[in-house]
């Protein structure tokens, strides 16, 4: 998708996500559904499953930027990793993710916090590995200025992402030469991702990008 055709939603706002996570919140509540997971299983896979093959320290700390019902984060730490962390600015999405991990019994290895990763969100220390599954997509959709809001959202990122730790991101309306437009400053391509594939019209393409990005040693 191009800059001239990104346009706003509903789904760049707060009050749509509140709106979401309260119904997933009942809905958990009452029939133990955890709710949808952006871009499928197949998108929390991919992320572990490259962790796994890097030999990522299981004592690496890991950041879900945006973790929603934080499946991605319950994931994780049944392969081992303690030290994770998932941030929302949805107080419900919180609850739905903190009951989760009750129910999968993953609580002591992920913590969780209520916060505006574009805001307020200022860690003690800096992370080794830093994911994000559309919430940047979300970002970038913002009504009230999506574009100042993708310039906050990379500078938030390199304050709270050590130097040559990583970045995965997972999206869905951006491509990947895009993607490395406006990350390719702080970051530089790791690796892709590979995702499924469609074909239309004679032409095969992608719906989903995922990268992994590594942070640049600017010292």
């Amino acid at each position: 998708m191009s800059e001239t055709e990104f346009s706003s939603s509903a789904l760049g706002t707060k009050e749509h996500w509140d709106v979401v996570y309260s119904r997933e919140l009942q809905t958990f509540q009452e029939y133990g559904d955890e709710g949808e997971i952006w871009f499928g299983e197949g998108s929390i896979t991919r992320v572990v499953r490259w962790l796994n093959a890097q030999k990522v320290p299981l004592t690496s700390s890991i950041l879900d930027i945006g973790t929603g019902n934080g499946m991605l984060l319950v994931e994780l730490a049944k392969s081992g990793y303690s030290k994770l962390l998932g941030v929302d600015y949805c107080a419900d999405a919180i609850a739905l993710a903190r009951s989760i991990c009750e129910k999968e019994g993953v609580s002591q290895s992920i913590h969780l916090q209520v916060v505006d990763f574009l805001g307020t969100f200022g860690p003690s220390e800096l992370f080794d590995i830093c994911l994000d599954k559309g919430t940047f997509d979300a970002v970038s959709l913002d009504p009230n200025g999506g574009e100042d809001k993708r310039s906050q959202y990379v500078q938030t990122l390199c304050r709270i992402l050590k130097p040559n730790g990583f970045f995965i991101i997972t999206s869905c309306n951006w491509t990947k030469d895009e993607l490395l437009a406006q990350f390719g400053e702080e970051f530089e391509m790791k690796d892709e991702l590979l995702t499924p594939t469609f074909s239309f019209g004679g032409h095969t393409g992608r719906s989903v990008t995922a990268l992994v990005l590594q942070r640049r040693n600017c010292s």
